[in-house]
């Protein structure tokens, strides 16, 4: 790959969107083959190339893996974006897609709250094993 960085005209190899996504070149691949992020093009050798879009397909993709979103989900996330990017707003069919990406809002904030919640057991967790750490040096200083 060249030094020079694309454009948003241009397309870029899957080396470069791996650089700017950080994710493995077999995620972007895997991602590419369940039809979230199809490459835009492929180079006369058969390389695949993507476009800033794509990259930022990628990572509204990386936002919902941590809510452990399915793949078919992010699916329907992404092309419920691309439905609402191509169709006219104050339409029934618009309101019918901003709905069902409100339903999405609720599942995030509901995933969000029990992420919440596991932080905080886990924060508790790592409190009682310092608390143990502390109290066996301390045992084990005044047995000397």
């Amino acid at each position: 790959m060249s030094g020079a960085r694309s454009t948003m005209s241009e397309q870029m190899q899957i080396g470069e969107v791996a650089e700017r996504t950080g994710l493995s070149l077999r995620t972007i691949r895997y991602y590419g083959e369940m039809g979230l992020v199809p490459p835009s093009a492929r180079s006369g050798g058969g390389f695949r190339l993507y476009s800033e879009s794509d990259v930022a397909r990628f990572r509204l993709i990386m936002r919902m893996k941590p809510l452990d979103f399915s793949l078919d989900e992010m699916k329907d996330v992404l092309d419920l974006f691309d439905d609402l990017s191509r169709t006219q707003r104050m339409t029934g069919a618009h309101d019918a897609l901003v709905e069902r990406l409100a339903t999405y809002r609720v599942a995030v904030k509901n995933r969000v709250h029990a992420i919440r919640e596991q932080l905080e057991v886990a924060e508790e967790f790592a409190e009682h094993l310092e608390a143990q750490i502390a109290l066996h040096k301390h045992q084990a200083v005044t047995e000397l």
